[in-house]
């Protein structure tokens, strides 16, 4: 067996091993660890050995084995310290045998609203989604986010350590508290999504394993719950953006922005999938902003051209999600929306408020969209000033890069597109 392949296998198995652990023993921090490790045995012997008759089972066994003696350590040493150890809270947890195979709703859901839990920061909460449920290593994790290997081995760990003492129940909160914690959960798939496929910091524009992972996440909730409207709309919105991702740079990775995009390169298998999930959403109650923003998409996608993008339904689309969403991106992307329906100095109009609205006034998004606008209307010498401000304050190269490209365009007199 071929190393992508066990590692594609334990991936899948790595959040029902921790799900089993977790239902035995408790101790979400220790069985995290002990899991890792059983992981980590697995991707060593299996290339070499061959698969065991049942992975999941050898798997759990191993990693049962070295989490008792992790809390055995703990214990010895709690026990030099004159503290006492308790660690019987299996009686709090009662579990099915660990050696059960976990249904697919258990070790993916239940992980996912303990990883979000409301009392851990984006941060950690997006961390912790990724070692646990996505099954990536604190390594994969630090890369992904350009930070040193130990400063996500400290992030990780601090927020197991608040996990294990909120005292979390083992398992899915019930009536208003779930669709509260649901929400979150769509939220940090939402932002890992958004940073592999738009980086905000790095050397490249996307970083592929992050949007890939946050799709696989959301197929799996979409799959435990597929009435629900927003995990549809989410995945349909992910899917339909991600479409895209081929014609988004070029051979040197550079940034093509949409209306310039090679349209035949969009994943066409992609667009027929996220149309189909939103189109079966809509009809099914009100609409929530992970719907209205994968109805956007869908026009986005289906449009045979730039020109012919439907831009008065977009507008009117963004309209309804500014009434229940105060985001301040979404508002700005409703003023590129009128600028491409009612002209540029429609949309530069709507640009002051944000201009004082201190979530985004600091953005490099706004002064970009500014020189954008200011160029539709032909004042270069504006638009060229507002792309270099844009690029002074981007913290993605590729932005950056782009940026300063279209100012350049502008000071030599090249015509730009748009």
């Amino acid at each position: 067996m071929v190393d992508t392949e066990v590692e594609d296998l334990l991936r899948r198995l790595a959040p029902q091993v921790l799900d089993a652990l977790v239902r035995r023993y408790g101790h979400f921090d220790t069985a995290d660890d002990a899991a890792q490790e059983a992981l980590l045995a697995a991707a060593t012997q299996w290339p070499e050995d061959g698969l065991p008759d049942n992975p999941l089972g050898w798997l759990i066994t191993v990693a049962s084995r070295r989490l008792t003696d992790l809390l055995r350590a703990e214990q010895a040493r709690r026990r030099r310290e004159d503290t006492v150890a308790r660690w019987a809270l299996s009686d709090r947890w009662p579990a099915p045998a660990a050696d059960r195979p976990a249904a697919e709703s258990d070790d993916t859901l239940i992980l996912l609203f303990m990883c979000c839990h409301p009392s851990l920061s984006a941060a950690s909460q997006i961390a912790l989604t990724l070692r646990a449920v996505g099954g990536l290593t604190t390594a994969e994790i630090a890369r992904a986010f350009l930070v040193p290997e130990a400063t996500m081995t400290r992030r990780i760990t601090r927020a197991k350590r608040s996990v294990k003492d909120s005292g979390i129940p083992f398992g899915i909160p019930s009536g208003p508290e779930r669709a509260d914690r649901l929400g979150v959960v769509l939220h940090v798939l939402y932002l890992i999504f958004n940073e592999g496929y738009a980086s905000t910091s790095g050397p490249s524009l996307q970083r592929v394993e992050l949007s890939s992972e946050a799709i696989r996440l959301a197929r799996m909730v979409h799959r435990l719950l597929p009435d629900d409207g927003e995990v549809t709309g989410l995945l349909a919105l992910m899917v339909l953006t991600d479409a895209r991702r081929p014609a988004r740079t070029g051979p040197d990775g550079s940034l093509i922005p949409m209306a310039e995009q090679d349209r035949g390169l969009w994943n066409a298998a992609s667009i027929a999938e996220g149309v189909a999930l939103i189109t079966g959403a809509l009809p099914r109650g009100v609409a929530g902003p992970y719907q209205l923003q994968a109805a956007i998409a869908a026009i986005h996608d289906e449009a045979p051209s730039a020109e012919a993008t439907d831009w008065p339904q977009i507008t009117a689309l963004y309209e309804l999600l500014m009434r229940i969403s105060d985001n301040p991106v979404v508002a700005l992307n409703h003023v590129v929306a009128v600028a491409m329906a009612r002209g540029p100095h429609a949309g530069l109009g709507l640009l002051g408020p944000l201009a004082a609205d201190g979530r985004i006034a600091e953005d490099h998004r706004l002064h970009a969209v500014r020189a954008h606008l200011l160029e539709m209307a032909g004042e270069r010498v504006a638009a060229r000033d507002c792309y270099r401000e844009a690029a002074r304050r981007a913290t993605g190269l590729s932005q950056q890069r782009y940026l300063h490209a279209r100012a350049a365009r502008l000071a030599d007199g090249r015509p730009g597109p748009g």
